[in-house]
């Protein structure tokens, strides 16, 4: 009896002991992530435009609202292009919607590859949709290519009317990404179209 209750409490000290370790894990993880954040916003200040790109485009990731007054305040006194473009990204992504005017815009611009790396991470194709019709031929060329990348079946619906521009590589862009959004689209699961039809008892019919 007394051997049992000695293996029951060795089994209890070991349970308490990696419940006390999971939680200090979880706190030196919440330290850490914090210690990110931090120094991203510390960076924000640096005399190197790249350090402050990078901070820009870290806390675009984490997508904080608590940060926007710090964004807004460091985006008034930016002069370097890229870094603007990172704090409007940035921006963007904590709620300020009206900031993918100018990520956009960027596209017809030196910074279109930074652009367009931006653009491509989007969730979803929804938001580039408005400025499909708004723009001048090179921008849409660059956004098409974006849509290329992120498209999905109601894409195909949105950028139908440019595979006939008669601007040559708007159209071209377009039936590019209508290839590749159709491939995509072929490589996932069948939809119900293509399941065996069900008959009376919901057997498979041959």
């Amino acid at each position: 009896m007394n051997s049992l209750k000695t293996v029951l409490g060795l089994v209890l000290l070991l349970i308490i002991a990696s419940a006390a370790g999971v939680r200090a894990q979880s706190g030196e993880d919440e330290v850490s992530a914090s210690g990110t954040v931090a120094e991203a916003q510390k960076q924000l200040a640096s005399r190197d435009p790249l350090l402050r790109q990078r901070a820009a485009e870290e806390l675009a990731q984490l997508a904080d609202p608590a940060n926007r007054k710090l964004l807004e305040g460091y985006r008034l006194q930016e002069k370097n292009a890229r870094v603007r473009l990172a704090l409007d990204w940035a921006l963007y992504r904590i709620g300020k919607t009206e900031m993918l005017f100018t990520v956009v815009r960027a596209l017809d611009s030196t910074r279109a590859e930074q652009s367009s790396a931006y653009l491509s991470t989007l969730e979803s194709p929804d938001p580039l949709y408005l400025f499909l019709d708004s723009l001048n031929g090179n921008t849409q060329v660059k956004l098409l290519e974006v849509l290329a990348k992120i498209g999905d079946a109601a894409t195909l619906d949105k950028i139908k009317p440019h595979n006939q521009s008669p601007d040559p590589k708007v159209a071209e862009a377009a039936q590019h990404a209508t290839r590749e959004i159709e491939g995509r689209i072929g490589q996932t699961p069948a939809n119900t179209s293509t399941r065996p039809r069900q008959v009376g008892s919901g057997e498979a019919a041959p």
